[in-house]
């Protein structure tokens, strides 16, 4: 039994007081410099809601274009634009953002912490989010919007004359977002491994840290075969190179695998957040812990790895093999069994307890709903004879709406309602907010519903009009009206956000009786967690006398901040058990000034202004080396401090056991995942093609084979590097630099293959395929290169020795990968299929 601190009333102040001057968030125009994960959060899901509201209004548009037949109100262009942007917005900058900022404003008070381990990581994702949809959702004015569906599908999308510049804005804008969607699965993945309460095993987190780690991880595998396509779609637009052009070997197809690979988990990255927070919020209006805590845990983990196998649940009508059809309509239907699983855990645990009825309730209720018969449709277009027939209808856009909007947009708004007086220490009305629910409930199924009639009687997705005869002008009335009214219930949703609330004279911290720590913290100040709590339960606030007490006191770990430092714990992987006190950044200028350069590159290559690129790419690496080479990785003033409780803890420490040690080695799954779709495009086009290389001259297999020898050497030379490190800088500044020369002529034998057979990437999609799988490598390598440089410069500076090893630790990571990737490539091009000069 531990035994907790124990300070008088002066000292508690002053401990407050300190913690208070560390954490405090600047005034006036350097509030934007902030970087705590709180803010961040706030700012975020602010951001992310207005975007929504944005896509709302659009929708709208589109609704009133239909109310009627032979509609002139939009001109069919703008209707592609406002359509396409309705769906990218709503997916890509509303329902997959609203969660990462969800989860950072979140996840520090509910796992115990003082703050997640990369908040200047953060900050950079949000001012990637915030530049890229203002980007992207701007286009629209300016007649530039993308105007090919939230899909983009080829075609019609590397048309430019009928694209135009809209398809490059969609392509540079959402990898530019998708930059901080990894970045925020990086913080939330580590954060939740890393920065538990002590004594918070793994099976004892709180359901909502479960399901995030769980998506953060769905993340790394979804978005990075979208960011492949990306490369290659837009390598296509701006230099020609044939990916998708049939006329020269390519083949669209292989865009809608990639997508795919991407969309249909994204529904589910979007669904599970929102079943995370009925795991919230049943169990406290149950007023008991939610049953089969291992059973919900295990479907949602099933749940998204079923998930990675429905993508061709898009594409039945594409003439696939009728095995594939069977098997990935079998895993359709499968995904069933553990979704089910989990909304009969909510209602065992309602029935177990004794519900209290209130406004998260109803919403979460209505959305469980609404989301049951969209996954009963779901099952319906799960087999492949249906799917035929309602494929590319509104019988689709209505199954869509009904899992997207009852799965994750109901489940948000009762997250709102339950988390309000946690951000404000008010809750909201009871009277407005069943009004909203009514409305929104009502008008959604009055909007959506009469969509499967319009569906089946053929009425196709994507038309701007139709004729009179075709017997929808009802259908749509119908769906228009119940739009609005659904939108009414959305502005009184808004309107009870923002309208004036009465001060009450006492403060409830805990207004629902919550068992979960998050309720523990004071909205009012800007750290985590007033003292980092022990914790023995997976409700401490029901089941630990005391608790809030105790951590108001400060009696647990990290009371007092005499360091000046804003310091968190960092705890064991399994067990949660304290190994380091982590110094995390303050008030920094450099997120934002990385992500607005960052922004730069990828606005300036849009519009092909290549100086502008080139000045925006500079800011941005010398943001980043200096973001690196001042803000992580410091040595501290003292080996170990007390945390309290009468243990000492390391400040610094390096290897695995470092949250930047992890940090990498996610980064690096999602890159490997991105490199793993490209060499599935080359194997892709192979197999669909009689002669893969139509007769074209190949790289050969000496240079490929002289690359992947060169770069097996440099990875040994930054192994030695760490080895030798440990005996004293001389040899291990040898070994870096030996390792920098090896990778310089790595990467140049790696393009020598191609450019000495003189692969023409125009002229057919196998030279395309080679140039663009070496070129990935390569410039992975110059990454390496950089590193390498990295860790010389520190080492000769002071800042890297035997003790203090973390760069080149990391280093040695990444070069695992660059190995790795490096003998696929140089491997599969040398060799798969050998073909010489």
């Amino acid at each position: 039994m531990v035994e907790l601190g124990n300070f008088s009333a002066e000292e508690q102040a002053a401990q407050e007081e300190r913690l208070r001057k560390v954490w405090k968030t600047p005034g006036g125009w350097r509030y934007w410099t902030s970087v705590n994960n709180s803010e961040i959060g706030l700012w975020y899901g602010v951001t992310a809601f207005a975007f929504m509201l944005f896509a709302g209004a659009l929708g709208l548009l589109m609704r009133a274009q239909l109310a009627t037949p032979n509609n002139d109100l939009i001109s069919a262009e703008l209707y592609n634009q406002a359509f396409t942007l309705h769906g990218t917005v709503m997916m890509f900058l509303f329902a997959v953002p609203i969660f990462e900022a969800v989860a950072i404003f979140l996840l520090p008070s509910m796992l115990g912490a003082r703050e997640l381990p990369f908040p200047r990581l953060s900050a950079f994702g949000f001012w990637s989010f915030l530049l890229g949809g203002i980007f992207v959702c701007g286009s629209i004015f300016f007649n530039a919007a993308p105007n090919a569906g939230w899909f983009m599908y080829p075609p019609l999308a590397t048309d430019k004359e009928y694209a135009g510049i809209g398809a490059d804005i969609w392509l540079l804008g959402l990898s530019f977002i998708e930059v901080a969607s990894i970045a925020a699965a990086v913080e939330i993945i580590v954060g939740i491994m890393k920065c538990r309460a002590p004594g918070m095993r793994i099976n004892m987190m709180p359901m909502f840290a479960w399901y995030l780690l769980i998506v953060a991880g769905m993340i790394l595998f979804a978005f990075p075969p979208l960011i492949a396509g990306d490369i290659l779609f837009e390598m296509e637009r701006m230099f020609d190179w044939p990916f998708f052009d049939v006329s020269r070997g390519g083949d669209p197809l292989l865009w809608q695998h990639l997508f795919w690979i991407f969309g249909h988990p994204e529904v589910y990255i979007i669904f599970l957040p929102a079943i995370a927070l009925m795991a919230m919020i049943v169990p406290t209006f149950s007023q008991r812990p939610i049953v089969g805590y291992s059973w919900i845990v295990l479907a949602a983990v099933g749940t998204g790895f079923l998930s990675f196998g429905l993508w061709v649940h898009h594409m039945f009508t594409t003439g696939l093999p009728q095995i594939s059809l069977a098997f990935f309509s079998a895993a359709s239907e499968a995904v069933a069994i553990p979704t089910g699983v989990q909304i009969f855990v909510f209602i065992a645990t309602m029935l177990a307890g004794r519900v209290i009825f209130s406004v998260p309730m109803l919403f979460g209720a209505g959305g469980l709903a609404i989301f049951t018969i969209g996954g009963l449709t779901g099952v319906m277009v799960a087999l492949a004879p249906f799917d035929w027939q309602a494929h590319d209808t509104y019988f689709i856009v209505a199954h869509l709406h009904y899992v997207l909007i009852g799965g994750m947009f109901f489940p948000i708004v009762a997250g709102i309602y339950y988390y309000f007086p946690f951000v404000t220490g008010k809750k909201l009305s009871d009277a407005w907010g069943k009004l909203a629910f009514w409305l929104m409930f009502v008008g959604f199924n009055v909007a959506f519903f009469p969509m499967h009639f319009s569906g089946l009687r053929g009425m196709p997705r994507r038309v701007f009009t139709y004729p009179e005869e075709f017997g929808w002008d009802l259908f749509n009335l119908v769906s228009t009206i119940g739009a609005f009214i659904f939108a009414a219930g959305v502005l009184t949703f808004v309107i009870d956000i923002f309208r004036p609330k009465p001060k009450s004279e006492t403060r409830n911290l805990n207004p629902w009786n919550a068992g979960t720590l998050e309720w523990t913290n004071d909205p009012d100040e800007s750290w985590g967690m007033r003292s980092v709590p022990i914790i023995t339960s997976r409700y401490p606030l029901w089941e630990q006398e005391n608790l809030q007490a105790d951590i108001k006191a400060g009696r647990f770990y990290l009371p007092d901040a005499k360091s000046g430092k804003r310091e968190t714990l960092v705890t064991s992987v399994l067990d949660a058990e304290p190994i380091q006190c982590l110094r995390v950044g303050g008030v920094s200028y450099i997120p934002m000034i990385s992500a607005l350069a960052l922004g730069g590159v990828f606005i300036a290559l849009t519009f092909h202004w290549w100086v502008p690129t080139i000045i925006c790419a500079v800011i941005t690496f010398i943001a980043i080396i200096w973001w690196l080479w001042t803000g992580t990785a410091q040595k501290p003033e003292a080996d170990e401090v007390d945390v309290g409780l009468g243990q000492m803890l390391p400040v610094y420490v390096s290897g695995p056991a470092s949250v930047g040690w992890w940090a990498m080695f996610i980064t690096m799954v999602g890159d490997g995942t991105a490199f793993a779709s490209l060499i599935f495009g080359y194997f892709f086009y192979w197999t669909v093609h009689d002669d893969f290389t139509a007769g074209a001259t190949g790289p050969g297999a000496f240079w490929p084979m002289v690359a992947l020898v060169l770069f097996v050497i440099a990875w040994l030379s930054t192994i030695a590097a760490r080895t030798l490190n440990e005996r004293g800088p001389a040899r291990c500044r040898i070994a870096l630099g030996a390792g920098i020369l090896f990778t310089v002529a790595a990467c140049l034998a790696g393009l020598a293959g191609p450019y000495v057979h003189g692969m023409d990437p125009t002229s057919n999609v196998y030279p395309a395929t080679v140039w663009v799988i070496a070129l990935w490598t390569v410039v992975h390598g110059a990454v390496g290169i950089v590193m390498l440089a990295y860790c010389l410069a520190r080492s000769f500076a002071g800042r890297m020795t035997a003790d203090y090893d973390q760069d080149i630790r990391n280093v040695t990571l990444y070069w695992h990968f660059m190995a790795f990737t490096a003998v696929v490539t140089f491997a599969v091009l040398g060799l798969f299929p050998m073909v010489s000069a």
